[in-house]
C-alpha cells in the first residue's frame, strides 16, 4: 500500500493566519495545501496566489466547490496557481465537463466532491467518463458534529473507481492510519493541524501515522458519539457549550456554593414545594452513580437541603446537585467538595411532607430540562444540554475550544492582541447605512 498524500485544509477566514500555520506544516513535511473554501469567500483566489509564492514546488487545492460557470472559474483557479480545483458532485454533468475541459486547456486537475450526492457510490463508478482526475469522499463539517465519520462511503468509493480518492472529515492522528487502510490516496486534515497548539508536531504526528498505519494519540479534534459523550463534556465549559449552542445562558441566577468544582452528569429532575426536602432525599436513591439532581423548589427558602443530604449523594456517588431554590450548611458542604449549585442559601429549613414528583420535566429558569438531559456546571453557571442534542452540541464545543486554544496561542507567539489576531475591525458589522 502506498503512502496517502497529506493535504493540509486551510479552512481560516484571514490569510494571515492560513500562511502562518501553512509555513509551518511545510517546515514539518507537508507539501500539499488546501485554499479553504471559507478561505476563498474571505480572501479570493489571492489566497491560492499566496500559498503558490510561498511554497513553488507544493501541490496547491483551490477548494471551490464550483456549482456553475465551470469554465470561468477552473480557468481563474489555474491562472492564479491551483494544481486542482474542486467541482460539487451534485453539479449539472454539463458544468463538470466546462471543468475537466477547461482544465486539460490551462493545466488544472479537477477534484469532484461528492458532498451531498443522493448516490455518492453510483457517481463515482462513471467519474472516469466525465475524465475527472479526484473524488473527495467529504464528511461535512455539521456531519462531524452529529458523530459521522466518513470512512464506511470511503470504502465503498475506493471499490467503485480507480481514481485518486481523498477523504475529508475530522481525520487526526488516530484516524489518520484508519484512512489509508480504507483506501484513501489523500488524507485532507484540517482541525487536527491548523487548531493546534504546536503546528509541526501535530503534521508531523499525522505524517507519522500516514506512514506506520499507527493509532497516534490526539488530545483534541476527536469527533464523539453517545459512547464518550461524559469524557467529551468533562473536557469541556459551560462557555464553550453557550458558543456552540448561539449564545444560550445557563440557568439565570443558579450559583456554585464551592467555586472551583466542575460537574458532568445526566439529569435526575425533581420537583417540589420550598422547604419540602422529602423528594429530593428520595432522589438520592433513585439516581445512578455519576448522575446530576436537578430539582426545581420554586426559587425560594426554605432550604431543600444540607450537609447530611450531601454526605449521603456524595456516598452514592452523586455527580453534583442543582437546586432552584435554597441549600444550607454550605460550610460543612464545601469542607466535603460536594458539587451543588443554588439559587438561595439560607439556614432554616422545611419540613419533608412528600408534595412533588421525581423524574418529570421540569422548567427552571424558562430552560425546559428533562430526565435524562446532560448538564456541565462550573462557576460561570449551569448548562443543560438536552439529550437528543448532546452528541452533536458536545462536538460543537469541542471544535469551539479547539478554536480557542490556537488563537491563545497565536496571541503569545506573536505578541498580539485578539482583536488583531481576528482581524475584529474587518468583520465588524457593515449595515451600508450611508451618513
Amino acid at each position: 500500500m502506498t503512502q496517502p498524500t497529506l493535504q493540509v485544509a486551510l479552512d481560516f477566514l484571514e490569510l494571515d493566519r492560513a500562511m502562518m500555520v501553512a509555513r509551518a506544516a511545510y517546515a514539518a513535511g507537508a507539501r500539499t495545501f488546501e485554499a479553504g473554501t471559507p478561505l476563498i469567500k474571505s480572501e479570493g483566489l489571492d489566497a491560492v496566489r499566496a500559498l503558490r509564492r510561498e511554497f513553488p514546488d507544493a501541490t496547491i487545492i483551490a477548494d471551490t466547490k464550483t456549482m456553475d460557470a465551470g469554465k470561468i472559474e477552473a480557468e481563474a483557479a489555474a491562472k492564479a496557481g491551483a494544481n486542482v480545483m474542486t467541482v460539487l458532485g451534485a453539479a449539472d454533468e454539463a458544468t463538470i465537463r466546462e471543468c475537466v475541459e477547461a482544465g486539460n486547456h490551462y493545466g488544472i486537475s479537477v477534484a469532484v466532491d461528492l458532498l451531498g450526492m443522493a448516490d455518492p457510490v453510483a457517481f463515482a463508478a462513471k467519474a472516469k467518463d466525465l475524465g475527472v482526475a479526484w473524488l473527495d469522499v467529504h464528511c461535512a463539517i455539521d456531519q462531524q458534529m452529529r458523530g459521522l465519520d466518513p470512512f464506511d462511503l470511503l470504502r465503498e468509493v475506493r471499490a467503485a473507481s480507480d481514481l485518486t480518492v481523498a477523504v475529508a472529515g475530522g481525520v487526526n492522528s488516530e484516524t489518520a492510519g484508519a484512512c489509508a487502510q480504507a483506501g484513501a490516496d489523500v488524507v485532507i486534515v484540517g482541525g487536527a493541524i491548523t487548531k493546534a497548539v504546536d503546528i509541526e508536531q501535530a503534521t508531523r504526528d499525522i505524517l507519522s501515522a500516514l506512514e506506520s498505519g499507527e493509532v497516534i494519540a490526539s488530545e483534541h479534534f476527536k469527533r464523539h458519539d453517545a459512547s464518550t459523550l461524559r469524557e467529551a463534556l468533562t473536557q469541556l465549559r459551560t462557555a464553550n457549550l453557550s458558543d456552540a449552542a448561539h449564545r444560550q445562558p445557563c440557568l439565570e441566577g443558579i450559583r456554585p456554593v464551592t467555586p472551583g468544582l466542575c460537574a458532568v452528569g445526566q439529569a435526575v429532575t425533581v420537583r417540589t414545594l420550598p422547604g419540602d426536602w422529602a423528594k429530593p432525599v428520595e432522589a438520592i436513591d433513585v439516581a445512578n452513580q455519576g448522575d446530576i439532581l436537578v430539582i426545581d423548589a420554586c426559587d425560594m427558602p426554605p432550604a431543600i437541603w444540607g450537609e447530611l443530604a450531601s454526605e449521603s449523594a456524595k456516598n452514592k456517588g452523586i455527580a453534583g446537585l442543582i437546586v432552584c431554590g435554597a441549600v444550607r450548611d454550605t460550610a460543612e458542604i464545601r469542607a466535603m467538595k460536594f458539587p451543588v449549585w443554588s439559587s438561595h442559601v439560607t439556614s432554616h429549613a422545611g419540613d419533608p411532607h412528600g408534595c412533588g414528583e421525581i423524574n418529570t420535566p421540569i422548567v427552571i429558569s424558562h430552560q425546559r430540562i428533562c430526565p435524562g438531559d446532560w448538564i456541565v456546571a462550573d462557576d460561570d453557571g449551569v448548562m443543560v444540554v438536552p439529550q437528543a442534542q448532546a452528541v452533536e452540541l458536545a462536538n460543537r464545543a469541542a471544535n469551539v475550544l479547539e478554536a480557542e486554544n490556537r488563537i491563545r496561542q497565536e496571541i503569545h507567539d506573536r505578541n498580539s492582541t485578539l482583536a488583531e489576531v481576528v482581524n475584529l475591525k474587518r468583520w465588524e458589522k457593515n449595515s451600508g447605512i450611508v451618513g
